[in-house]
């Protein structure tokens, strides 16, 4: 695994020995075509962040800042291992050991501008039984997630191929599409008004 495109192009990344999934090469490569611009200049939030894979990659092809949230010890000490290889370690990076939502829930609900972000990366553990967790529905109907996104950003949310959306009114699908054992949706909030005129519908 290595960082693609950007500053940092080339340089291979350390993989902490976790039963974390690593986001490989191939979909990162599709994800910031999708991106394309929009990742310059960008405040980038990274959950389940493992590696640091994708925050890494948006820094090194010009975001402005990106926050990493990991609850493994072992890969948060990976993703700072693996902002000094590339150079990229500073004050726009930064670390947050912490469970996912409670990092969410513990954001202000009205951020102040500068704090929005705009895109939000999230790769988490799959739901391969049943009963087993699944974060998908979790994050979509969190509300300090939708309150974390500009109300332009792009929400980039990796799952199982095959595995039904769960509805979420509040957000509308850009695009999705499977690579191999992993399919990647788009995802941007609906306006206010958007909702208004889906609930009188129903």
């Amino acid at each position: 695994m290595r960082v693609i495109a950007g500053s940092a192009g080339g340089v291979p990344l350390h993989t902490p020995r976790t039963d974390l999934r690593p986001t490989m090469d191939r979909v990162k490569a599709a994800i910031f075509s999708s991106l394309g611009e929009k990742i310059i200049g960008a405040r980038v939030l990274d959950l389940f962040a493992g590696s640091g894979s994708l925050g890494i990659e948006a820094l090194s092809r010009g975001a402005e800042s990106a926050d990493f949230v990991e609850s493994s010890a072992r890969a948060a000490e990976s993703i700072q291992r693996n902002l000094e290889k590339t150079q990229l370690a500073g004050a726009n990076a930064r670390i947050h050991a912490a469970d996912v939502f409670s990092f969410l829930d513990r954001l202000p609900t009205s951020l102040a501008r500068q704090q929005v972000f705009n895109i939000v990366f999230a790769d988490p553990p799959y739901a391969k039984q049943p009963g087993e967790r699944d974060f998908a529905p979790e994050l979509l109907h969190s509300r300090a997630l939708q309150n974390a996104l500009a109300s332009d950003g792009v929400f980039v949310l990796e799952k199982m191929p095959g595995a039904q959306m769960p509805k979420a009114d509040e957000w509308e699908i850009l695009r999705a599409k499977t690579y191999g054992a992993t399919e990647v949706v788009f995802l941007r909030l609906k306006m206010r008004g958007e909702n208004d005129e889906n609930s009188a519908a129903g």
